[in-house]
């Protein structure tokens, strides 16, 4: 399968662009993906890249977006950080990817299980990892009875804190608030299930 090029790019619509995602996560859960021939698809994006997606996720290892979602070389473009939270430098790389490099979709993924989130939900205090986990918090506190947290609530907290993620990239990018407006893109919410693979689209 062939690396997409501006032409093809030009040509997905973000409905398409989403709709081929849920394609090739199907195909994942399937184990039906398709067979690439990566070296080709290294040679065709040599001289440059057009992905159709832009996708923030978490960095945990069970998380591979481009497996995933079934997507090759020179697809998507991923951008990984701990609880999938939104900073200067996250909002900067889709900007880039969608506004300069001409992405039609950014997809927020969150996933069960998370350890950045639960450690967020336990208060967990530790160097750097305290300031990254206080982006997390405002989720947290939209759950937080005071009393210890249940795995439901954990996975409660996971999903808003993807919905917030998704208002941080709106309400601190005119860039991407304007192409959404637009038409030009669409951004959206996911959760993977790390227990059976499957990528559930969220609003």
């Amino acid at each position: 399968m062939k690396a997409l090029t501006k032409s093809t790019q030009e040509q997905i619509t973000p409905t398409a662009a989403l709709q081929m995602l849920i394609d090739g996560n199907a195909r994942f859960v399937q184990n039906k993906m398709i067979q690439r021939d990566l070296q080709e698809q290294i040679a065709d994006t040599s001289e440059g890249q057009f992905p159709f997606a832009a996708i923030l996720s978490c960095i945990d290892s069970r998380v591979p977006a481009e497996i995933v979602f079934d997507q090759g070389i020179g697809d998507v473009f991923s951008a990984r950080v701990a609880g999938n939270i939104v900073n200067e430098d996250v909002l900067g790389s889709i900007e880039y990817a969608c506004k300069v490099a001409g992405s039609k979709i950014v997809v927020v993924m969150g996933h069960t299980k998370c350890g950045a989130v639960t450690a967020a939900c336990n208060n967990v205090e530790l160097g750097n990892i305290t300031a990254l986990l206080s982006k997390i918090k405002p989720a947290v506190k939209k759950y937080s009875t005071g009393a210890e947290m249940d795995e439901e609530t954990i996975e409660r907290v996971a999903v808003q804190n993807v919905l917030f993620s998704i208002e941080a990239m709106k309400s601190d990018s005119p860039i991407l608030a304007e192409m959404v407006e637009s038409n030009e893109i669409l951004i959206v919410g996911a959760i993977y299930n790390v227990s059976n693979g499957q990528v559930k689209f969220i609003d």
